[in-house]
């Protein structure tokens, strides 16, 4: 019978580091048992019982045979594995008749005796050779049989009487080798062309394995054969089945093993994408459907959306600094949002603060984290050199994901499928991951405004994604446990007991791009605009900075809100706010892209147009005229409000424009006055009611100074 030990003591032989050794000793020492070995020069070591056995350098040369981990037979959990329900009752049955040879009972044990057991042809009397010709008539199999049965029941157990001819498998086709690998190599070389047909590849096949081996060297198969080999091969390098866009992605993946990046904590990875929604919007400027891009900043760890930013037709570099300084400075929290989906002020959950009712302030729609490292593809606005001097500058290192690999990036392409098929199917607008999948014309039902539907994005995304359990968030010390992105963020940080926190909120600006001007007299020029305000050198005075321009300083500029642009100064490195000359015009903030569009109406329109006029036009265009309803009128600044990309702290410049003795100094009083008389009749005489009814117009009128603070 073949064991599994082998004997250790003197005479045993090893190999070690590749010679052939012997025990010439055994010795019992303070230190644990020692073995005396000797090589085939006579040279004499000691070592350890311990190395000897359990190292790799060290292996037994057993002196019977037996099993060993590279036989030429499988394992038994592998071979009985395979096996289904009849057959493993059959083979089972078959284990019973070869105890009852061996032993007289069935179940091999004379204390689990069954009824009638042990009969008389199989008692202990009997001869073996009586044995098995008693039990070949019961089954009507021949003695040799048996014989065999018992054999490999002795070495292998029940797994030995398994039918060797039904664990062969499937028998593939016989085709040259030669034939198979050509058909292959053509296979490949249609990953990056259109699909063929699998006619067209036999053919190819055929006449390449003419040419390169000459007629009738390589057995060409039948049409039929040829197809299953096809089918095959299908499984080694998919192209007839899958899209070409799958087979592509299938042909790209690594030979060797998958790595992983492992987050351990919030904030350490931070992953940003960007991808075309499958919904039609009108854009505020323009008032026509356009194509809506989302980009996205998500922490692996937790799952959570940090930032997001919805933009027409495609992404801008500074639309995506936008969505990473989200990540430092969160968006507020809608009013009507429920409690679950409303972050604290300060990013820790809900769940370990002493007093939740005391924390200020309406919440934040996401937590706020300073990443680590940011993992962007190859997009040009994610490695302009606007992105990668922020990123420097805040100490995030950038990780490129790899060339057409969707799935280095995988969590934050499984949000964007989650989004479609959560939210944006059952919008109006909709129209379908594909042009198979799209309605007849979906654009036609477009109703959101660009930030209206970034609006509902991020409600369902704090409300419902960010509650809802997935399935990849786990804890590995529970498996199954399922958590949502709140509840990871929770567990992360009493994981970590940290977060990382910006320190210090001026840092929004360095978010903004920067245009290097020349001090003028009448202020800065940008764009064919013109900035003033207090905290700008005089002209004159040389510049610190050996800048693009000569004698220039750094302006930082929003374009979401070209109105008021930021300056810096280098000596008590405080921020001061330059405005522009036409922003009493706009009334709101004024994005780059809508001046220009303004531009274009002004000119075909006026002979000399101007930007004053312009943003008029624009602006009545907007239905933001006098003529306006108060509900309208309060509907649109607050859209406005709304669509900044980067909320910026308010300077002292701002805070100082607010106050209403400064609003009066600046004629803002007498203009609204102006305004009321206007809408007066002059022959009507004013009595005690009329008075009354004209506080309550300057009332509805100072809800415009009020906006505009806030804007």
């Amino acid at each position: 019978m073949s064991r599994a030990g082998a004997r250790v003591g003197v005479g045993t032989r090893f190999r070690y580091d590749g010679e052939t050794v012997e025990v010439v000793e055994l010795a019992a020492t303070t230190a644990g048992n020692e073995v005396v070995l000797k090589d085939g020069h006579g040279c004499v070591r000691r070592l350890s019982l311990k190395e000897l056995l359990f190292s790799d350098r060290a292996e037994i040369v057993p002196e019977q045979t037996g099993p060993a981990a590279d036989d030429a037979e499988e394992i038994a959990s592998v071979v009985l594995s395979q096996l289904r329900d009849g057959e493993r009752r059959k083979v089972l049955e078959r284990a019973e008749h070869v105890r009852e040879v061996l032993t007289g009972y069935r179940s091999g044990s004379a204390e689990l005796v069954r009824e009638g057991e042990p009969r008389t042809e199989y008692g202990d009397d009997e001869l073996a050779e009586a044995k098995y010709a008693a039990k070949a008539r019961e089954l009507g199999v021949s003695v040799r049989s048996i014989k065999q049965w018992v054999a490999d029941f002795r070495r292998h157990g029940e797994a030995g009487l398994v039918s060797k001819h039904g664990l062969s498998g499937p028998v593939p086709p016989s085709v040259d080798d030669r034939w198979v690998e050509t058909a292959l190599e053509v296979m490949v070389e249609y990953t990056d062309q259109s699909k063929p047909s699998r006619t067209l590849v036999i053919e190819r096949t055929r006449a390449r394995v003419i040419a390169r081996f000459g007629p009738e060297v390589v057995p060409q198969p039948s049409r039929a054969t040829a197809f299953r080999v096809l089918e095959g091969l299908e499984r080694r390098h998919p192209l007839f089945r899958l899209s070409t866009k799958r087979n592509r992605d299938i042909a790209g993946r690594p030979e060797g093993p998958y790595g992983k990046l492992r987050p351990t904590r919030p904030g350490e990875y931070l992953l940003m994408d960007s991808t075309r929604l499958d919904v039609f919007a009108f854009d505020p400027f323009t008032l026509k459907w356009v194509r809506a891009e989302l980009t996205v900043a998500m922490d692996w760890y937790t799952r959570c959306i940090t930032g997001l930013r919805i933009t027409p037709v495609s992404t801008k570099a500074v639309d995506v600094s936008a969505v990473l300084f989200q990540s430092f400075r969160p968006r507020p929290a809608g009013r009507d949002w429920p409690r679950h989906a409303v972050w604290p002020e300060h990013g820790i959950p809900r769940t370990v603060l002493v007093d939740v009712e005391g924390a200020e302030g309406p919440g934040l729609a996401s937590p706020p984290l300073a990443p680590e490292t940011l993992v962007v593809d190859h997009g040009k606005v994610y490695v302009s050199e606007h992105l990668t001097s922020v990123c420097r500058r805040m100490g995030i290192s950038i990780q490129p994901a790899r060339l057409r690999t969707g799935r280095d990036k995988g969590p934050v392409e499984r949000y964007f499928r989650t989004l479609r098929e959560g939210l944006l199917q059952v919008l109006p607008g909709y129209k379908g991951p594909d042009i198979q999948s799209r309605g007849e014309s979906p654009e036609d039902d477009a109703f959101f405004f660009l930030d209206e539907l970034e609006v509902i994005v991020r409600e369902w995304t704090a409300v419902v994604y960010h509650c809802r359990p997935h399935e990849g968030l786990v804890d590995p010390g529970v498996p199954g446990l399922r958590m949502s992105p709140a509840k990871m963020f929770e567990h992360g940080m009493a994981r970590a007991g940290y977060i990382e926190v910006p320190r210090d909120r001026d840092l929004a600006f360095e978010f903004l791009q920067t245009k290097w001007r020349t001090v003028q007299h009448y202020g800065v020029e940008i764009g064919r605009r013109r900035y003033s305000g207090p905290g700008l050198p005089e002209a004159g005075i040389r510049s610190p900075y050996d800048g693009p321009v000569k004698n220039g300083w750094p302006f930082q500029v929003n374009p979401d809100d070209i109105t008021r642009i930021y300056f810096r100064n280098p000596t008590t490195r405080e921020w001061h706010t330059l405005t522009w000359e036409h922003a009493p015009s706009a009334r709101m903030p004024l994005s780059e892209d809508a001046l220009v569009f303004a531009r274009q109406l002004a000119a075909q329109k006026y002979r000399f147009p101007d930007d004053r006029l312009a943003v008029a036009d624009l602006l009545e265009r907007w239905n933001l005229g006098l003529g306006t309803t108060l509900v309208e009128r309060r509907m649109v600044l607050r859209l406005a409000r709304e669509q900044a990309a980067i909320e910026l702290p308010a300077t002292e410049e701002e805070s100082v424009v607010s106050l209403p003795s400064v609003r009066k100094a600046l004629g803002q009083a007498e203009a609204l006055e102006g305004q009321v008389e206007e809408l007066l009749p002059e022959s009507v005489e004013m009595g005690d009611d009329d008075e009354a009814d004209l506080e309550d117009l300057a009332a509805e009128d100072d809800f415009y100074a009020d906006a505009l603070e806030d804007v």
